[in-house]
């Protein structure tokens, strides 16, 4: 979706907010990987190498800034035309922190969103904050993004000033290498030559979007107040093939635990990245989780010791072990006193 959204908009000069130092890097990383002019700034840069991407964002020989939004504060640029959310933050005022650094000066822009079905609770609280709805925008398609690429370099074309002074002692042997082909077939060529990557790219490109509660779509794997869905067995197969194995937490919502925290906290990790999560069910000081079983070593490694908002999360398969009636299991023995 990040890909599309930055194809669609060919002079998009933005900041992309992720959550965590690693999603940062790693999103950055697949974005330079991907041909994007891009970088990353979060804080485990040191003081110079942050300086060295700020300078070069702000003189816009960056085109997307891939940042945290700690990293990000003070961070002034004019003329940013997108902000995007990759995954909205945990606080709802960081969403009108992160917005706020496009459209400034009079000037217009975008604040984009990527959200998933089981974000929609989150969005409507969001849209309460801000005071105003937020628009739903389908993921751009292949035909948008090659239209959009490819008057791109029509509008190029046309604005290019030319200095025939750089190259006019070239520009015969050119004339003479080309003469015969027809006007129309060096306007084919031309954008055949700079073209062919983004159609080639999205020549059979997939539709991302998917339509909410529709039959055959992605549906959500938890419900928006954190409870397992009713009337499902957790023993049978769900997820397409895919087995659960259940495992139990010692965080809860005293440590500010809920499920989407908790599916950030598991995909966080390299080895759990993209592992299939079932039911998840989040209470005061613990919590249920169900995973792939065919990562039950996996999980057990990568999260075991890893610290949660300062906690240390200890994590086990769950087997048996159900959620405590709230009902003391001893009664307390009540002494009489004597009377003398």
């Amino acid at each position: 979706m990040l890909q599309r959204i930055a194809d669609v908009n060919p002079d998009i000069y933005g900041i992309v907010f992720c959550r965590t130092r690693k999603e940062t890097q790693q999103v950055a990383d697949k974005l330079i990987k991907g041909g994007y002019n891009a970088d990353a700034l979060h804080g485990d840069l040191s003081q110079a190498q942050r300086d060295y991407v700020m300078g070069k964002f702000r003189s816009q020989h960056l085109q997307i800034l891939v940042a945290t939004d700690v990293a990000a504060r003070g961070l002034d640029v004019d003329n940013i035309t997108h902000v995007i959310n990759y995954n909205l933050p945990d606080e709802l005022e960081s969403y009108i922190h992160r917005s706020g650094r496009t459209a400034r000066a009079g000037r217009s822009g975008q604040s984009i969103a990527l959200v998933s079905t089981r974000e929609m609770s989150r969005l409507r609280a969001l849209e309460k904050k801000i005071g105003k709805p937020i628009e739903l925008q389908r993921v751009p398609t292949g035909d948008e993004i090659c239209a959009n690429q490819l008057f791109k370099l029509v509008s190029d074309l046309k604005e290019v000033q030319v200095d025939q002074s750089e190259f006019s002692r070239y520009l015969d042997a050119v004339k003479q290498e080309l003469e015969d082909f027809s006007r129309d077939e060096l306007i084919e060529r031309f954008f055949a030559t700079e073209f062919n990557r983004f159609a080639a790219m999205y020549k059979n490109a997939s539709d991302l979007n998917i339509e909410p509660g529709k039959k055959g779509s992605k549906r959500d794997r938890y419900d928006d107040d954190d409870e397992p869905r009713r009337g499902r067995d957790r023993n049978r197969q769900r997820h397409g093939r895919v087995n659960f194995e259940r495992f139990f937490l010692n965080l809860g919502k005293k440590d500010k635990l809920n499920a989407q925290r908790l599916m950030g906290f598991i995909n966080e990790q390299p080895a759990l990245a993209d592992v299939a999560i079932g039911r998840i069910e989040v209470l005061k000081t613990f919590a249920f989780v169900e995973v792939d079983e065919a990562h039950t070593s996996d999980v057990l490694k990568s999260l075991n010791d890893k610290e949660f908002r300062g906690r240390t999360c200890r994590i086990e398969v769950a087997g048996n072990k159900e959620k405590p009636s709230g009902k003391p299991r001893h009664k307390k023995q009540k002494h009489k006193r004597r009377r003398r």
